[in-house]
């Protein structure tokens, strides 16, 4: 379930009326939150919801996993990765749902597009075919992080290192793009 407390304390209000629910962006305006959820057996999709709570909007409808949806800094875009393709890659689409396009195209599992607050750069973190299922981001693992330009030009990978999940989950871009955190750790 995703909850709201209020940064100067007080009680939570929940705001999904189901679950599971796993929150992962909030619009540029502070008015609706995106998140993956599993419904009716579903093995998880993007929502949207008001920050007040209220009705659920579906925005994808993928037979395996979509996840990690976020906002671009003007609200026009929600990014997200999804297995609709066979691998998880990168995707985009208006913030009502519309015009889903893949943005990555290559044969790796691609997760969690965190996207700069200029919306010039978007980072990503990439694990290898083979390494993992396609809709699995384990811990442990070697892995990439990628930096490509908002329309999908010049991906490259910036760093090699061991991680995975929890190192790049959320937004941790400086607000003046220059610099993202990430974590890397050892066994």
């Amino acid at each position: 379930m995703i909850y709201i407390l209020p940064l100067s304390g007080g009680m939570p209000s929940k705001i999904t009326p189901l679950s599971p629910s796993y929150l992962h962006g909030w619009s540029p305006d502070g008015k609706t939150l995106a998140y993956c959820a599993m419904r009716s057996g579903d093995k998880g999709d993007i929502y949207t919801i008001p920050v007040e709570g209220g009705e659920e909007t579906r925005l994808t409808f993928t037979d395996g996993l979509s996840d990690g949806p976020e906002y671009s800094s003007d609200g026009k875009h929600i990014w997200y990765n999804s297995v609709k393709s066979g691998l998880m890659q990168i995707w985009r689409m208006d913030s009502d749902g519309s015009n889903q396009q893949q943005i990555t195209q290559d044969e790796r599992n691609n997760w969690f597009a965190h996207v700069s607050p200029d919306n010039k750069k978007v980072v990503y973190i990439s694990y290898k075919k083979g390494d993992v299922d396609p809709g699995d981001h384990p811990a442990n693992k070697n892995v990439e992080l990628h930096i490509m330009n908002y329309d999908g030009s010049e991906n490259r990978v910036i760093a090699e290192l061991f991680g995975g999940q929890g190192t790049l989950n959320v937004n941790s871009w400086s607000p003046d793009s220059r610099k993202f955190a990430f974590v890397s750790y050892q066994i």
